[in-house]
C-alpha cells in the first residue's frame, strides 16, 4: 500500500524559507512523476512542481520558478520542496502526489496517490 506523508509546513514571514518533505512508502514504481500541489482557501488545487523519475527532469509553475526547488532522495524515499522568497500568495495547503500514468504533470486527475497535506502560511 502506497503512503505519502508530508511534513515541514508552518508559518513564516514574507521573504522567508521553508522546506517541505514527503516520505513515501510501499512505492515500487520505477517510472513516475512525483509532485507538489497546493490549494488555497476558495481556490482550486494547482500544480506547483514535479520531478520525473526516469531523467530527474523538473517542472515548475510560472508563479514559483526561481523561488522553489523540487528534489528527491530515492535512497531515503523522500521528496522535497525548498521554498525561498516566500510570498503571502504562497499560503496554502501543500500536498505531495505521485502518478504512474505519465500524464501532464500539473493535471490533478492524473495523480493516483496523495498525501494528507501540510499547511504553509506566509504573513506580510
Amino acid at each position: 500500500q502506497v503512503q505519502l506523508v508530508e511534513s515541514g509546513g508552518g508559518s513564516v514571514q514574507a521573504g522567508g524559507s521553508l522546506r517541505l518533505s514527503c516520505a513515501r512508502s510501499g512505492f515500487t514504481y520505477t517510472n513516475y512523476y512525483m509532485a507538489w500541489f497546493r490549494q488555497a482557501p476558495g481556490k482550486e488545487r494547482e500544480g506547483v512542481a514535479a520531478i520525473y523519475s526516469m531523467y530527474g527532469s523538473t517542472y515548475y509553475a510560472d508563479s514559483v520558478k526561481g523561488r522553489f526547488t523540487i528534489s528527491q532522495d530515492n535512497a531515503k524515499n523522500m521528496l522535497y520542496l525548498q521554498m525561498n522568497s516566500l510570498k503571502p500568495e504562497d499560503t496554502a495547503m501543500y500536498y505531495c502526489a505521485a502518478q504512474t500514468y505519465g500524464g501532464t504533470w500539473y493535471v490533478e486527475k492524473n495523480y493516483n496517490y496523495w498525501g494528507q497535506g501540510t499547511q504553509v502560511t506566509v504573513s506580510s
